[in-house]
């Protein structure tokens, strides 16, 4: 089993987070909602651990 990653694992966590921020401009509420769970969807398959994913959504909670 892959433990969830939670130490800092992204080469550059800033440019990441303007491109995701970036990626809301002009959206509405509902819209922005709508991208982040498609997001989530894309991201948890790319991921494909059950265990991974339970332990990802236990964190977050």
């Amino acid at each position: 089993m892959t433990a969830l990653i939670l130490s800092p694992n992204i080469t550059t966590p800033d440019d990441f987070y303007a491109d995701l921020i970036a990626a809301h401009e002009g959206l509405s509420d509902e819209e922005s909602d709508a991208f982040n769970a498609r997001l989530i969807l894309i991201l948890a398959n790319h991921i494909g651990d059950q265990d991974v994913l339970n332990e990802a959504l236990n964190t977050a909670r």
